[in-house]
């Protein structure tokens, strides 16, 4: 009796289905790179199944290219659903707007057009003839992986910019823990971090596709060195990291004595004007506290928006904030809101109080959370988010270093998910920071993987600058980076208390080249980018015109 035919696995079906699994299987691989799960290992291989079904996948008609996005697609909208899950879980419990829930979705729906044009890119325009995948030729697949890379840098660099930017996990923040192979952040920041991992993931095809097909008589004796050359790269960078580990030298240095406060104010009390008196009592013991440690604090941090209403909202907040200042031998650095009579608008900003200043001085936040502090397109969106934003900030101008009286330093101020930016970080850092602080509240998000993915990224940071990066949250995560991206966390997240540590602060270090030229890597990247697509577009109207002429010659000769 044979098996009905509904019940039969047809070849053509599975041919047709193993892309779409491995687009699939490439978005989970991808989400478990970075926290909760922060399996960045994986980054190494992640991208192989969605770039085999850019690369091997079966497709006809005019359609190809469409085809070859849409994977991409499938892709991205799994990896950024996923890891960006706790915009709609936490925000609509906090909220108690269902709408919300579908604020994630909505996110990987825009992003997963980034993935989109990536494996178009690899798929449709990288590698078009059949014998092109089959890849013969050594310093083609160099050249195919270099571009397939630079792609990749320059869609994340996109990313990060367009649309107010959203730039949280790019796959080079993955090897954050990697300290060895994040050590080349010095001349490449994040982007080259990305271009190795996507150039080592399209290699790895690359090269298991030749060795396949080149299996027989004379396999020994084709010499196949791009894959040397490959391994000799990410060899390369591994023991440059190394070697910068074991010197562990950034010249002369001064001990900075800081008191990190993390009031953990529940999020629905945070802004309540009602909890304003618990809240004042709350700051004042610990700074109480912090200002009686020994040896004495020389910088005292609150978290962004310490206050439930601006330190300048009216006579009791400011005083509050004075007297707390006062009570201190060194400096405070807290975060708050300032409204701006002159322009009208609304600014989130840092505020330092100084024993011997009589007016604090200020820095206002230059990059807005869209969604967090100004809302895009306000009458499309108000309707379905605009408790969320009642209303907007304005991004301050000015790239504002503080100095310390005592030890004589400059520190810069990143405010909320500011120190996620590479390019934003490294213009304080021109301007004479010796030390970055970060002043947050990730408590807008309990206790999801967001504040971890917010540190992930952050770590960057130190190590692009070799500047140390002090952060002080609300909730947490209240810790110290080193310039080598190595960890000291202060505080359990979501505790109540404070922590005095001693963070080593270099005075005489070079600004590094990631400092002095910023996103170069993802420059070049664009312009290879829009050659390749060029130079394509070349190619298929010289095609074009061939065909024509062909078929003008055919019908003649009838």
């Amino acid at each position: 009796m044979s098996e009905p035919s509904s019940f039969r696995l047809r070849p053509s079906a599975l041919s047709r289905a193993w892309p779409w699994l491995a687009a699939l299987t490439s978005g989970g691989l991808l989400t478990l790179c970075f926290p909760r799960w922060d399996q960045g290992w994986l980054a190494w291989l992640a991208l192989t199944p969605l770039i085999c079904a850019a690369f091997f996948s079966h497709t006809a008609g005019r359609r190809v290219g469409l085809r070859k996005a849409a994977l991409g697609f499938v892709a991205g909208l799994v990896f950024f659903t996923s890891t960006f899950h706790w915009l709609s879980t936490t925000l609509s419990e906090l909220y108690q707007n269902p709408w919300l829930l579908a604020l994630a979705p909505l996110v990987a729906l825009v992003f997963g057009f980034y993935f989109a044009f990536w494996t178009w890119f690899i798929g449709a325009v990288l590698v078009r003839a059949d014998a092109a995948r089959k890849f013969p030729r050594s310093l083609s697949n160099l050249a195919t992986a270099a571009a397939g890379a630079s792609a990749w840098v320059a869609h994340e660099w996109v990313r990060e910019r367009l649309f107010g930017g959203f730039g949280w996990n790019g796959l080079g923040v993955a090897l954050h823990r990697d300290l060895p192979m994040i050590q080349i952040a010095e001349f490449t920041g994040v982007p080259g971090l990305s271009f190795l991992v996507v150039f080592a993931n399209l290699m790895a095809v690359i090269v298991v596709r030749r060795i396949l097909g080149e299996i027989g008589p004379v396999f020994l004796k084709r010499v196949r060195w791009e894959f040397s050359l490959s391994i000799a790269l990410i060899v390369l960078v591994w023991a440059y990291g190394v070697r910068q580990l074991w010197r562990n030298d950034l010249g002369p240095g001064v001990p900075l004595r800081v008191v990190a406060v993390q009031p953990n104010i529940p999020q629905t009390e945070k802004f309540d004007p009602a909890m304003q008196e618990r809240i004042f009592s709350e700051l004042a013991k610990l700074t109480g506290l912090a200002a009686a440690t020994r040896p004495a604090a020389q910088l005292v941090l609150w978290p962004e928006s310490s206050t439930p209403r601006s330190m300048f909202a009216d006579d009791e907040s400011y005083h509050f904030v004075l007297a707390q200042a006062r009570a201190l031998s060194g400096a405070l650095l807290l975060g708050s809101t300032e409204f701006d009579p002159d322009t009208l608008a609304d600014y989130n900003i840092a505020a330092l109080l100084t024993p011997r200043a009589g007016q604090p001085r200020i820095y206002r936040k230059m990059h807005l959370v869209p969604f967090g502090e100004y809302l895009p397109l306000r009458p499309v969106f108000e309707p379905f988010c605009g408790e969320l934003v009642p209303s907007d900030f304005r991004a301050g101008t000015e790239f504002t270093v503080f100095d310390l009286p005592d030890p004589l330093i400059r520190i810069a101020a990143l405010i909320c998910f500011e120190d996620t930016l590479g390019e934003l970080t490294r213009r304080f850092v021109q301007k004479g920071a010796q030390a970055l602080v970060n002043l947050t509240n990730d408590g807008w998000f309990a206790q999801s993987a967001a504040a971890e993915q917010h540190l992930a990224n952050a770590v960057l940071r130190a190590v692009e600058n070799r500047r140390p990066l002090i952060r002080c949250g609300n909730t947490g995560v209240t810790c110290a980076v080193d310039a080598y991206g190595r960890v000291d966390r202060w505080l359990r997240p979501f505790q109540q208390g404070f922590a005095a540590r001693d963070v080593h602060v270099p005075t005489a270090g070079p600004l590094t080249f990631y400092t002095r030229h910023g996103d170069w890597l993802s420059h070049l990247s664009m312009l290879a980018t829009a050659g390749v697509l060029v130079r394509a577009l070349f190619a298929w109207w010289r095609g074009r015109g061939a065909r024509r002429g062909s078929l003008a010659d055919g019908a003649a000769s009838r």
